[in-house]
């Protein structure tokens, strides 16, 4: 059944027309994400279906008795009311209480606020956690979410996944967030032009039918000039000879990538990193961290030991409130650690993104803010002119002189991330660089951070961004270590699935529980068997760091003697030692984190 219509709809703001005689509808169950360059048009396609725009052109019909829930980018809460009041409403607490689906609800969004909480004290997240949970107790027949994600963990991005993939209503979603998109879409809008291009499946399948309709259109191109060519040549010559047309293939996804290579040359890279960086990065020697200061705040780190050397490419993940923003400052010497020492690298040429967008003088041409910094770059092996990266990072033609306080908060972001890359840095510290950042843009992002040699570390909750650009996965887990996650985002997910993380709450506020004393052992284990299994899980990661050390070395070397066969086989064989001797590293370390519950 369909449950929305749109009838040739054109709508424009000022000269620029976003939607171009669009029809389209969305059937009873459909699962839509729609996705497309910031400006284009998304936001406007919602709230015409949503009915909250009128367009100026063309039809728009609703099913009778249609039940829309919309939630728009803003999260407009009255300021006055209590998160009770604004997600329950009149609802008494025996209705919602015994309403398993409600509690589950309340539990995963706002399991953490005091219901008795007025809006206007909220920050950001809170006001998009309620607005969430407002929209999601209340059944609806379509439910229309406007970035969804924003200011949401990667915990709570998984859950929300989940919920609305069991759910019956129909769904259309507008985010930049690719991993959440092939979670719960089965169909793909694409923005574009004024036109809604339509996709089956989600973003992988979207990227997959985009690609091949833009070598069949080349294709098309191509058989098109090459007619045009024999047209004249015939003009010239007389009908020619009877050829035979040529014959394009349509294979399938896997012949789209079979010849493309691996997204970055990790050996090559590695080389340039040491070059660049020797072997020593950061080096934290039994550090303890308060996020508010020594002893104020949850405590981050607590005798922690860790290192971060040259070309590790690492993202640093944990609950909002868990202190990963307090690790960049730390690294980056904007706060000191309560005890203990961080050893930098003499050769470290540091660059942090932090999440507040550093001044700009507003009255500055963007291309001049950027050649300010420097004209050129090298990333990997090919040099890069300022206009060149610009236009990589979407801004395109004239937009590179256009005055940098008429720019949005996105376009800032993007500017700030450019000019840092320009300062030619070795070590990366970027704290949710994703964050306005549109599709296309974060695709060209990545493909630069691909052939850029350095140590990255990353904070972000698009989990696709953090995978793609990333090596491995550490984890703040609210028990002041910094936890090795070989099995990554899916693990972690797991291990607070499981309860043997902390959580967000406690996470974010452990001086504030009412008992001084320290945590409880687990189960079966006294407080000193408790400190010599911690003491065993940080020697195993230490030394499993230290034999990735030896294995990036190991295939350096073996890059090197690629014509010395005798070499190489004596190097292959070291090679395969040290691989066993890692795996056996890893399992001791897994049995000792199972023993700790860790």
């Amino acid at each position: 059944m369909n449950l929305v219509n749109l009838e040739s709809v054109s709508h424009a703001y000022g000269p620029k027309p976003l939607l171009s005689d669009v029809s389209l509808g969305i059937e009873d169950g459909e699962r839509i994400g729609v996705v497309g360059r910031n400006g284009g048009g998304k936001t406007t396609l919602l709230r015409v279906i949503e009915g909250g725009v009128s367009p100026d052109s063309g039809r728009v019909t609703h099913t009778r008795g249609l039940r829309v829930g919309f939630l728009s980018q803003q999260d407009p809460l009255d300021p006055g009311m209590t998160v009770r009041d604004l997600v329950l409403g009149d609802m008494a607490e025996h209705e919602w209480a015994g309403d398993q689906r409600v509690r589950e609800i309340l539990g995963n969004l706002i399991g953490d606020l005091d219901l008795d909480s007025k809006a206007g004290d909220l920050s950001g997240g809170e006001r998009r956690r309620t607005a969430l949970a407002r929209l999601l107790i209340v059944e609806h027949d379509l439910i229309m979410l406007d970035e969804p994600t924003n200011h949401l963990d990667i915990e709570a991005i998984a859950w929300l996944a989940g919920h609305l993939s069991g759910r019956r209503s129909a769904l259309v979603v507008v985010t930049h967030d690719r991993w959440f998109l092939d979670a719960v879409s089965t169909r793909t809008w694409e923005v574009v032009d004024g036109r809604v291009e339509r996709y089956e499946g989600g973003y992988a399948a979207y990227v997959l039918a985009k690609a091949e309709r833009a070598r069949v259109a080349q294709a098309a191109e191509e058989r098109r000039q090459n007619l045009m060519r024999k047209e004249i040549a015939w003009l010239r010559r007389g009908p020619p000879a009877r050829t035979s047309k040529p014959k394009f293939r349509v294979d399938a996804a896997q012949a789209l990538i079979a010849n493309e290579p691996p997204p970055r040359e990790t050996v090559e890279l590695l080389k340039f990193a040491s070059a660049r960086l020797g072997k020593t990065v950061y080096d934290l020697e039994d550090v303890t961290l308060h996020a508010g200061g020594p002893g104020a705040g949850p405590k981050v780190l607590d005798r922690c030991t860790w290192q971060f050397g040259p070309g590790d490419r690492v993202g640093l993940i944990g609950v909002n409130g868990s202190g990963k923003s307090s690790v960049l400052r730390l690294l980056a010497g904007t706060v000191a650690p309560d005890s203990g020492r961080v050893v930098e690298g003499r050769t470290v040429r540091l660059a942090h993104l932090s999440q507040e967008l550093a001044e700009l003088d507003p009255t500055r041409r963007v291309l001049e803010t950027v050649e300010e910094i420097r004209k050129y770059v090298q990333v990997g092996k090919k040099e890069w002119t300022a206009s060149q990266l610009l236009e990589r990072l979407g801004f395109k033609g004239e937009a590179q002189w256009k005055v940098v306080g008429d720019l949005s908060g996105g376009e800032r972001r993007r500017l700030q991330l450019l000019r840092l890359l320009m300062d030619d840095p070795n070590v990366l510290l970027l704290d949710e660089p994703t964050n306005d950042l549109d599709i296309e843009t974060l695709n060209e992002l990545e493909d630069l951070l691909d052939g850029w040699p350095g140590t990255l570390i990353l904070v972000s909750h698009d989990r696709y961004f953090l995978e793609r650009v990333t090596d491995r996965s550490v984890a703040l887990l609210g028990d002041g270590k910094l936890s090795l996650l070989p099995g990554g985002v899916d693990e972690y997910l797991e291990r607070r699935a499981a309860g043997t993380a902390q959580t967000a709450r406690v996470a974010a506020q452990p001086e504030a529980r009412p008992e001084p004393s320290a945590p409880a052992a687990p189960q079966g284990l006294s407080a000193k068997e408790e400190r010599e299994l911690r003491k065993e899980l940080n020697r195993l990661e230490r030394q499993l760091d230290k034999l990735a050390g030896q294995e990036a070395k190991l295939h350096a070397e073996m890059a090197g003697a690629a014509g010395d066969y005798e070499k190489l086989g004596d190097l292959d064989a070291r090679l395969r030692d040290l691989l066993a001797q890692k795996e056996t590293v890893e399992a001791e370390w897994l049995e000792t984190a199972d023993r700790l519950g860790d």
